[in-house]
């Protein structure tokens, strides 16, 4: 079964080496995780995601409990929201919701989980990559849309507005790649009107949060 965007999302921002999240995904990773759960859900034809409101369309089980969760919750909504209204709400939940996707990742054989102390007092669970092939596929993908012109499909597209998004292209690009395909991954992240709705919500609560401190 392929990986959904929020596992997708989920290994890149992810340390290989000690299992940890990179520091850098943090705080926006947070937002973009919750963008990338409503942006799977539009794909899979369950929800009509804008910016004034998101219609549940579809709220039969999608097999997957923290999109079910979701799912239930945009139906249960007594008035209309918009992306960011939703993003920034469930983005406090996502803690739990990274622990529901990296259980699932355990459960695939892609992570193992070690459990273990930080500073010797501090619970800790880190997610050491068992098998590779999953995240090299993800960024093979990634490369050959922004560097080979290879046409994009959707959720390849919305891939890359998240990770732009949340800030983890310089983990995957050097400074002169970046720099030189920047005007690629701009007009392939653009060009899908989910995408900019979705990444523009997770960057403005971003820029917002960086200024005022943590969205109440």
């Amino acid at each position: 079964m392929p990986l959904t965007l929020p596992e997708e999302l989920l290994l890149l921002t992810l340390d290989d080496e000690t299992g940890r999240l990179i520091d850098r995904a943090a705080p926006s990773g947070d937002y973009a995780l919750v963008a990338a759960i409503l942006a799977e859900l539009q794909l899979q034809g369950r929800i009509q995601a804008g910016s004034d409101t998101v219609a549940v369309l579809d709220s039969s089980p999608t097999g997957d409990a923290a999109m079910d969760n979701v799912l239930a919750r945009l139906g249960a909504g007594t008035e209309p929201q918009g992306t960011r209204w939703w993003i920034e709400s469930l983005g406090g939940e996502a803690d739990r919701l990274r622990d529901h996707y990296f259980d699932r990742l355990v459960e695939r054989g892609i992570l193992k989980l070690e459990e273990g102390r930080f500073l010797w007092f501090f619970a800790e669970r880190r997610y050491p990559v068992i098998s590779d092939k999953e995240e090299r596929e993800v960024k093979a993908r990634i490369m050959a849309v922004i560097f080979e012109d290879t046409p994009p499909v959707p959720h390849d597209v919305l891939l890359i507005g998240l990770t732009r998004a949340a800030g983890l292209l310089p983990l995957l690009l050097a400074t002169g790649e970046l720099e030189r395909a920047q005007s690629r991954i701009d007009a392939v992240a653009d060009s899908e009107p989910l995408n900019r709705g979705l990444t523009d919500a997770v960057r403005d609560i971003f820029t917002d949060v960086a200024r005022t401190g943590p969205v109440m």
